[in-house]
């Protein structure tokens, strides 16, 4: 393709308006950088106050970098700009195609910013996804493809049929969603065996190249594409560098913290890292399996993208983000705008000078707590909303009855021993709604009215569990901005030490309602 081949008029306009308003190289230098702010007499107040941690003395300088000021409100932007730039220049978009990617949120955002030059915007999204990301999802013009898919799958479950079914019915769901969209259905016909394989899966990222392909879309390819490593080598790296470099420092010298989404930050900065400096800086902080942090994977979900290098990390810790939300809290009321992964990054630092560790520190702040405020709010009116086992099991009289939620699988009469067993009650105390009543809630976000006939009758609090501890989360999150309380069990199931070493199979089935 030759060099002119490209839309000339797209290009002139993004710049104008997108571009240039983002941080990126004009003569060697980078402009429109975003505040690096020192965080270390708050981080030394923290410790001390909540965690009882006395690191007052401790030769420390933590600074953080605030991309929750950037326009879309995260860091997503500076990888989500790069890609689009690169794609008008070399003509892979124009102003007449459609831009189609997986999202869990912050990066959809960012996308958002291109339909202010006329272009269409589609995110594949799932309700895993707090209602404060769907609403500014929704704010940037953005056309949400609720793919409804499982918040919370069965880990290590045997059950092609199962899968085959419930592949079906989100084949269906999405086919009806796209002519909404104005896409031609017969054009994903024809593609219908490899959706319900990918489906099947759960592998939405590939969906999301697949309906690209298919309809000659626009893909990012956030979590494969090499760009987005290098938005972060070539501009944040040497953006934070240079400030430090103002202020007489070197980000040589520094450690640097980051969460994992889908691996740009931490490869974009610890490329720099190796090739200016011949070091490994950059930390990498993941919460532990069974625990929701707002976009960001596990360790083991973060295994098998293209993006995740853990030989490039000089360290990978996992942080209980239980802990973690106090802090949150803390530096939100100090009017430091962070969200739940920088939380978990902070109090990651907490935990290595516990230890001993001390020096120097950057921590990426990828975005705000706007988006997670509510659930802030509930943690500060003191409203538990997830458990662990030994939490639940310690204060079991407090639940009047244990209510099982998932928008799939149901227990067979095993699993409801399993359950029964773990948490010392009565089988007689475990409800079962259908499937279908928990898909209602999580999609419509209202509370269907049997379920409000089950909560209605109970006289104290109920305890959710589910497969591995997400949904439950979820359905507790929808339940509470009710004003019902209810807690979820932290792990789910298929952590209940009386069902460990089993296949899912044997105690749990799909749901046939």
């Amino acid at each position: 393709m030759s060099n002119n081949d490209f839309d000339k008029p797209l290009l002139e306009k993004f710049e104008k308006e997108i571009w240039n308003k983002i941080p990126h190289l004009e003569g060697g230098k980078v402009v429109n950088a975003t505040p690096l702010i020192d965080l270390t007499d708050d981080l030394k107040e923290c410790a001390k106050n909540l965690y009882k941690l006395d690191i007052s003395d401790l030769d420390l300088k933590i600074y953080g970098k605030f991309d929750a000021n950037l326009i879309s409100g995260s860091i997503k932007i500076r990888p989500a700009i790069h890609i689009m730039h690169d794609a008008i220049k070399t003509g892979k978009l124009k102003s007449n195609q459609t831009i189609i990617e997986a999202t869990s949120g912050n990066f959809g955002i960012a996308l958002g910013q291109m339909s202010k030059l006329g272009l269409t915007v589609v995110s594949l999204v799932s309700r895993k996804l707090q209602e404060g990301v769907f609403k500014e999802l929704r704010n940037e013009n953005i056309r949400i493809m609720d793919l409804d898919m499982d918040i919370c799958p069965a880990p290590g479950m045997k059950d092609s049929d199962a899968d085959a079914l419930v592949a079906k019915a989100t084949a269906a769901n999405i086919r009806s969603q796209l002519i909404e969209l104005g896409f031609d259905p017969t054009k994903y016909d024809n593609s219908i065996s490899e959706v319900e394989s990918l489906l099947a899966d759960q592998d939405i990222i590939n969906l999301a190249k697949l309906l690209s392909k298919i309809y000659d879309c626009f893909c990012p390819e956030q979590y494969d594409n090499e760009l987005n490593i290098d938005a972060h080598r070539t501009i944040t790296a040497v953006e934070i560098d240079q400030q430090l470099h103002e202020n007489g420092d070197s980000l040589e010298d520094y450690k640097i913290y980051c969460s994992f989404g889908t691996g740009g930050t931490s490869g974009g900065l610890s490329k720099y890292m190796e090739e200016k400096y011949g070091k490994k800086s950059v930390h990498v902080v993941f919460p532990p399996a069974g625990q929701d942090v707002a976009g960001i994977r596990t360790k083991a979900k973060a295994n098998g993208l293209k993006l995740y290098n853990p030989d490039a990390y000089a360290s990978e810790q996992e942080v209980d983000f239980g802990q973690a939300k106090h802090l949150l809290k803390f530096f939100v009321d100090k009017g430091h705008n962070i969200g739940e992964s920088t939380a978990l990054a902070l109090y990651a630092i907490l935990e290595k000078l516990s230890d001993g560790d001390k020096g120097k520190f950057v921590v990426v702040v990828a975005d705000g707590i706007e988006k997670y405020r509510k659930n802030l709010e509930a943690m500060s009116a003191n409203k538990r909303i997830q458990v662990s086992l030994e939490e639940a099991t310690s204060s079991i009289q407090e639940y009047d009855r244990i209510i099982w939620v998932h928008t799939q699988y149901t227990p067979k009469e095993e699993g409801i021993e399993i359950i029964a067993k773990s948490l010392g009650v009565d089988k007689e105390k475990i409800t079962i709604p259908k499937a279908s009543t928990i898909n209602q809630l999580l999609s419509t976000q209202q509370i269907p009215d049997n379920l409000t006939k089950e909560l209605d009758g109970s006289k104290g609090k109920s305890l959710l569990i589910c497969m591995a501890g997400n949904t439950s989360l979820m359905t507790a999150q929808v339940l509470a901005s009710k004003g019902i309380v209810t807690e979820s069990l932290n792990g789910g199931i298929t952590n209940l030490p009386a069902g460990q070493g089993k296949n899912p199979g044997e105690y749990i089935q799909i749901a046939r309602d």
